[in-house]
Order: structure tokens, then C-alpha cells, then sequence
């Protein structure tokens, strides 16, 4: 498209007794997936051993201090050695997690505990994993006793044990507890609303990664030490502690205490007040780095008798106690590790803390689904990711995943319209590992001599087929604007989508303009997009289309054009009447740009299409400073005001009250504007 162109409830519910069952009885069609298999101890609980390779997330391994040899074991993979089971109850959770042999325990539904506040003895060599985001332990948690090693938690909700009483001294019912455990990975978890704490690391537990969770809703947060041995090591990065009055965390004799790349945030207006957020007390050795700290009282406090180094932290709305002193240690000498920058913490944790839909997902599905495979080097079943969409068959009635290994894959692909129920995903660790990226642009003559590109024709990656599904990956266009100021149009397309029920997860979609085309097979077609947890990134009209679709729990990073000026439009809507647009909730708005010189969005009436009826909503999400205090402007003869353009309940140093250039949704108007308002009876999920 052309730039010029004209607090929470305790809930429990009611329990039914299911078998637990082994991921290989599914990939072997014992049982179909949603299948009732049965009263406990019917059959079908025989080991049968898996036919296909487990899938990343169940063969996943610990960072930083978990990572380190030590006591024997060699880092924390927890049971990836063993079966890969779903269990969807209390029976099933409890004889696998107790049991001796190593297993991967992917938890598919919300478990209600029984008793209120019961702790789950878990044994050596497990995974305990949420199925996407539907693994719930709800009313109460996990105990990791004297010697056990080897456990990781990730991807799972534990909350509610929450007994009325804020300074609870009554009922010790924590989410995660451990005493004298060792090699212990908790990642990518949601704990709130807890009796007592949310994570407590006792009496010399050791070799402990706690990464990408969010804490919050709770009295005491994360509770270190209660020992006078120094023995703790002890990891800490990349988690949301929020809303948590002390511990946040408190560590106590640690021998090695590492934090960084964690955002702690007391919010205005609550009941909530931090007494305190990071402290390093006893004989403590701190390190903390890259931190952001928002709104708390006495950010960062030590005893005398503790060492704390800080370095690179910044410190928002903060008041009291700020403390540091001492030599402490250095990381680099027992684990590698990369800073994210601290200014960019709170955004980043917002769109990636806390559970994932693209971990733990269906184990069953994943398992029985066709795979693909795609190497650079030859060591998969393609070289190209476009021969792997040409080898799936058309009018495929279930789910193919494409897997592509980790690399640069310069290509153009297209997912035409007869081959659904498609899923690209890069396999490497980062979303950064595997990339796919061309240079078309409107403009760029075709090779056939047919003449040149449009803008949808420049897009790297094309999908036109209903049910597709991308994670873990970038879609890049690289068109070098400056060095091609003689084209006609510098419309670069990125990703191209003209399907329905498109589901992005945890992907980057680079570009400049017109990065991110969100389309629909026809005018009166409906195509919905949901858009999670990922990185989109451009300067003109960079999210933009007819189709009705979500950009939720993002980062949407504002590029300098390519002269080095700042300006441009976020969103650019075309959107049919009685259709929704564009929305765009949870996320932030920002870049390395001039302040004040990007717009939210301008209507685009395609082909000066009058009967259009563009929409952009943002709401709950923070804007940047460089956000414009009159955020909405026109397009080719057609004002923003005849069209749907609104906010509500954003933040930020870009955000502003209503006005007649800014209008806000009421609160009556904003329920009719959630996700699940856009996604009307299509509920994303990972496969």
C-alpha cells in the first residue's frame, strides 16, 4: 500500500477420574484424541514405546545456574529420557509425578486439588507441563524434597490457594516448594493468589533457574535461603513480579545469586504496596543486572553483612532504599548468558512471560501429526520450505507440520488455498535461529518479464490457506529502500496472509513498509488472524488489511524510515462494514524513534472503496513516547473520523485522555471489544 495513496476468586469445580495416558498410545491410534479412555487401571495404561521423536519442548534443558554440573548431575533436563503422558486429574498428576521413573507430564487440563492447599510430592527426572495454556493446578501446588534433583516446571497456571487471610501464618500452601532439592528449572509459569508464597527455595537447595514467569497477586513472592549453610545457587532472569507486597525475592546465605532481566512493578491506584523488591541479606553474593523496577518501595536493599553488584538497572517511580556494595562474583565464570537492554524488559515480559500456547502443546496432536522436515544442509527431507509446502498434499484433512532447522532460508514461499491445516515452525531455540526473508518490493521487476510486483505480489511469505499455523520463526522482507529510490512503490511485504483462522505464534515479522499484510481471500470472506506473543516491526502502514484480526501480548517496534527520519503509521485498516478491523490489545508501542512522530493509524479505503469501514482499536497496551498525542490521521480524502478509531485503558508516556482527536471506549463499549470478540467461536491452539 502506498504511503501517498489517495485481586482474584477461589473457583473449584468438580472433577472426573481419567486415565493418564501415554503420548505413544495416541501416535499409535490406541486412542483418538478427546477419546474417553476409561476407568483408572483399564489397560491402556501399558508403556508402548513412542514411534516418532519427541517433540522440542519435552527434550528442553535448563539455563543458567540449573545448567551447571554439579552433586553428580549433569545440568536439568528433567524426564526427557522417559514416556511423554497427559493427565487431565489429581490420580493421574500424582502417579506420575511420584513415580521413580523419568517422565514428561503434560497436564491438559485445569486440576483441582483436594485437599485445599495439598502439595504434590514430586520425585526425581520429571517434566510437569502445561498443555499450552489449559495446564491449570488450581487450590494447590508442588513439593520438591531432601535430595530430589532433577524437576523442571514450565508452562503451567498454579493459583488459588488463597485462604482470606493476606499475612497468612496459618496454612504454609505454596506453588512451588522446595527443601534440600538440587537441579531444579521452573520456567515460563503464571503463579498468583497463594496462601503463603509463590516459590520457596529452602534449606540449601541448589542449582535452581527460575525464568520467564509471571508472579503476582500475592503477599510473599520468592522466598530464598532460611539456612545458615551458604550453599544456594541460584539463577533468576526474565520473570514479572507483580503486585506482590515482600519477598520479591528475598535471599538469604545464597553462595551465588544471580538476577537479571527482571521487571518488578507495584501499579498505582491498587491495594497491593511492595514493602520491598530485591534483597540480599545473610551472607548473600548478588549480582543484578538489566532490571527494570517500576514503582516499588526500597527497589533494592542488603544487609551489611551481604554483597550486592548492580549494574545497567533502571529505576522508574521508585522511592526509598537502593542499595549495593561488595565484589559478589562474576556469572560469566559458571554459565554463558545475553543481556536483553533493561529499557526494553517491561515489553519484552509483557508479550513472553508466563505460560506459552507453542509449549506443552497436545502432546496427542503433536505426536500424530505428519512432519516435514527442512535443512539447509541436507540433513532433512527438503532444502526449502516451499518444497516442503509443495510435497503436502492438496486438500489435506488434517495437520501437517512443516519443522524447519535453524538457518537463513532466502526464498519466496507460498501456502496456496487447497492445502490447509498447515504449520511451519522453526525448531531452534530462538525465534531468531530460523529465518525467512526475501527482498521483493512493489516495484521489483518479475523474472519472467512479466512486468513488476504489486504489493501483495512482493510478500517473502504468502499464505492463502484457511488453518494455518507459524511459531518460533521470522518472516523477513530486507528490501533495501535506499539503494532502490528509482522503483515505483517500496511496499515490502513480509507475511501475507488471505485465509481465515490464521494463528501466529511467537514469531518476528520484520520489515519497513507494509510489513505485515493481514488480508482476506474476498471482500466478503472473513479472515481472522490472531497474532501472539511475537515481534512485529516497520515504520509506514505496517500492520494493515481488511482482514478481522488480533495482535495480542506484542511488541510493536517503530523503524526509522531509510534516510534516517522518523515517522510513519502503525496500522493502516481496510476493513468491510459490519466487520471487525484491527485490534490490537496487551502489548506495547515504541522504537528508537523521534518522539511524538508516529500515528496509531489512518483508514485505508482500498481503490477508494467508500462502502469500507476501517477499524483500529488499541487497548491495555503501552505506548511510547514516540506515539503522537493526536495518534489517528487521514488517508487519500478520507477522514479517520468517519471511520472506527479508538483507545482504551492505554499507558505509557504516548497514551492520553479523551478528546475529540482522541476518542476512548467506555467501559460498556470496551466489553464488546475483547480478543475473544474478534475470534468470535475460533479458540487458537497450538498443533
Amino acid at each position: 500500500m502506498s504511503e501517498n495513496r489517495s485481586k482474584a476468586r477461589h473457583r473449584r469445580g468438580r472433577s472426573v477420574l481419567a486415565v493418564g495416558v501415554p503420548v505413544a498410545l495416541t501416535a499409535a491410534g490406541v486412542l483418538g484424541h478427546g477419546a474417553d479412555p476409561g476407568p483408572l487401571g483399564a489397560g491402556a495404561q501399558r508403556a508402548v514405546a513412542a514411534t516418532s521423536a519427541a517433540p522440542a519442548w519435552a527434550t528442553a534443558v535448563a539455563d543458567g545456574f540449573a545448567s551447571v554440573d554439579s552433586q553428580g548431575q549433569n545440568g536439568t533436563y528433567g524426564g526427557r529420557d522417559g514416556q511423554v503422558v497427559t493427565v487431565r486429574t489429581q490420580a493421574e498428576l500424582e502417579q506420575y509425578a511420584t513415580a521413580t521413573e523419568p517422565y514428561v507430564i503434560v497436564v491438559a487440563a485445569a486440576i483441582d486439588m483436594n485437599p485445599v492447599g495439598k502439595e504434590i510430592k514430586v520425585r526425581s527426572d520429571k517434566t510437569i507441563i502445561g498443555s499450552g495454556t489449559s495446564g491449570h493446578i488450581v487450590g494447590g501446588g508442588f513439593f520438591l524434597g531432601s535430595g530430589v534433583h532433577n524437576v523442571i516446571i514450565r508452562n503451567l497456571t498454579i493459583r488459588d490457594t488463597y485462604q482470606g487471610v493476606w499475612n497468612d501464618k496459618e496454612h504454609d500452601f505454596d506453588a512451588i516448594q522446595m527443601d534440600g532439592a538440587h537441579h531444579v528449572w521452573i520456567d515460563h509459569n503464571d503463579l498468583r493468589h497463594m496462601a503463603d508464597g509463590l516459590i520457596d527455595v529452602r534449606k540449601d537447595s541448589t542449582n535452581v533457574t527460575v525464568s520467564w514467569n509471571r508472579l503476582s497477586d500475592d503477599n510473599k513472592a520468592f522466598g530464598i535461603g532460611w539456612t545458615d549453610n551458604v550453599v544456594t545457587d541460584i539463577t533468576i532472569h526474565h520473570n514479572w513480579i507483580r503486585e506482590t507486597e515482600q519477598r520479591n525475592p528475598s535471599t538469604d546465605n545464597a553462595a551465588h545469586a544471580h538476577l537479571y532481566n527482571n521487571f518488578l512493578e507495584d501499579a498505582a491506584g491498587t491495594d497491593i504496596k511492595s514493602s520491598y523488591g530485591n534483597y540480599s541479606r545473610g551472607r548473600t553474593a548478588m549480582v543484578l543486572e538489566n532490571s527494570y523496577f517500576q514503582g516499588m518501595n526500597n527497589p533494592v536493599i542488603k544487609d551489611a553483612t551481604a554483597t550486592l553488584v548492580q549494574r545497567g538497572n533502571v529505576f522508574s517511580g521508585t522511592s526509598g532504599r537502593n542499595e549495593s556494595g561488595g565484589a559478589a562474583f562474576d556469572p560469566k565464570n559458571y554459565y554463558p548468558y545475553t543481556l536483553d537492554s533493561a529499557s526494553n524488559v517491561p515489553s519484552l515480559l509483557k508479550a513472553g512471560a508466563g505460560p506459552r500456547s507453542s509449549i506443552g502443546a497436545s502432546a496427542a496432536s503433536v505426536k500424530a501429526a505428519t512432519t516435514l522436515t527442512v535443512a539447509k544442509d541436507g540433513s532433512g527431507q527438503y532444502s526449502t520450505v516451499q518444497a516442503a509446502v509443495n510435497a503436502v498434499p492438496a486438500n489435506n484433512a488434517s495437520r501437517i507440520v512443516i519443522a524447519v532447522k535453524p538457518g537463513t532460508y532466502r526464498e519466496t514461499v507460498k501456502v496456496p488455498a487447497n492445502k490447509p491445516h498447515v504449520t511451519i515452525q522453526g525448531t531452534g531455540g530462538s525465534r531468531k535461529d530460523t529465518v525467512i526473508v526475501y527482498n521483493n518490493a512493489a516495484g521489483t521487476p518479475k523474472p519472467d518479464g512479466s512486468g513488476t510486483y504489486g504489493t501483495g505480489g512482493s510478500a517473502t511469505v504468502a499464505v492463502e490457506a484457511d488453518d494455518f499455523q507459524a511459531r518460533n520463526l521470522t518472516f523477513s522482507n530486507d528490501f533495501d529502500e535506499k539503494a532502490n529510490q528509482n522503483l515505483s512503490g517500496h511496499q515490502a511485504v513480509a507475511l501475507r496472509t488471505a485465509a481465515d483462522k490464521v494463528f501466529l505464534d511467537g514469531v518476528i515479522v520484520d520489515g519497513d513498509q507494509d510489513t505485515l499484510l493481514l488480508d482476506t481471500a474476498a471482500k466478503d470472506r472473513l479472515g481472522r488472524v490472531c497474532v501472539v506473543n511475537a515481534y512485529v516491526m516497520g515504520n509506514v502502514d505496517f500492520v494493515f488489511g481488511r482482514a478481522t484480526a488480533v495482535v495480542d501480548r506484542s511488541v510493536i517496534t517503530l523503524k526509522k524510515r531509510w534516510d534516517g527520519s522518523s515517522g510513519g503509521y502503525v496500522t493502516a485498516p481496510s476493513t468491510a462494514a459490519n466487520r471487525k478491523g484491527i485490534l490490537i490489545a496487551n502489548s506495547s508501542v515504541g522504537g528508537d524513534v523521534s518522539a511524538s512522530s508516529f500515528y496509531l493509524g489512518r483508514p485505508w479505503h482500498a481503490g477508494g472503496d467508500a462502502t469500507l469501514d476501517p477499524q483500529t482499536t488499541v487497548r491495555n497496551t503501552t505506548l511510547g513516547a514516540a506515539v503522537k498525542s493526536t495518534p489517528w490521521t487521514d488517508m487519500s480524502g478520507f477522514s479517520w473520523k468517519d471511520d472506527r478509531f479508538a483507545e482504551y485503558r492505554n499507558t505509557g508516556a504516548g497514551s492520553g485522555s479523551a478528546s475529540t482527536d482522541r476518542p476512548q471506549l467506555t467501559d460498556a463499549q470496551a466489553a464488546a471489544q475483547e480478543v475473544a470478540d474478534w475470534l468470535g467461536d475460533w479458540t487458537p491452539t497450538a498443533s
